[in-house]
């Protein structure tokens, strides 16, 4: 037989998560930013990618028990990413723009979320000494000086004349 509804547990649930939004959304918002290397005023990836983390934590809101809500979330905006980063366009912006997904998934994770190297890799699906690679190789990239913009290509005024003659 099924439990009648009670409007008392689904308020206190729900003053329980608007609870930990409140104090985790600026920080997973912030990872998520990290992850996709959009901008503060243009955010609109990372914003998905924390809207559909928040939702499936809510939804598993009363099966978490002992769990960490905040490690649910940030475990469902790491998994959201890899699964979609190869098919959004490598863009190259932001301060880990330079690095591919999967480093800055890691260096993310690792660096900036202080997530530990083996749940990391449990995380993610690698063995701990790749994860432990990965990331040296993407703190490397990241302090090694990012490469001049390429200068324009320099077009003599001759060839600009014809252009506008024809």
């Amino acid at each position: 037989m099924r439990e009648r509804w009670q409007p008392d547990t689904d308020r206190r649930r729900a003053q329980e998560f608007e609870a930990f939004v409140a104090g985790a959304a600026g920080r997973l918002l912030r990872a998520a930013m990290l992850l996709t290397g959009e901008p503060a005023d243009a955010k609109p990836r990372a914003e998905h990618l924390l809207t559909a983390a928040l939702a499936r934590t809510y939804a598993d809101w009363d099966r978490l028990r002992d769990e960490d809500p905040y490690d649910r979330a940030r475990q469902e905006i790491a998994a959201r990413y890899a699964r979609g980063a190869w098919r959004q366009p490598r863009t190259g912006e932001g301060v880990l723009g330079r690095l591919t997904p999967q480093e800055r998934l890691i260096l993310v994770l690792r660096l900036y979320e202080g997530v530990a190297e083996e749940q990391t890799a449990a995380l993610i699906g690698l063995p701990a000494e790749r994860v432990r690679a990965i990331c040296a190789r993407a703190v490397v990239a990241m302090r090694q000086p990012a490469p001049p913009p390429r200068p324009a290509p320099h077009w003599p005024l001759s060839l600009l004349s014809r252009q506008g003659a024809r």
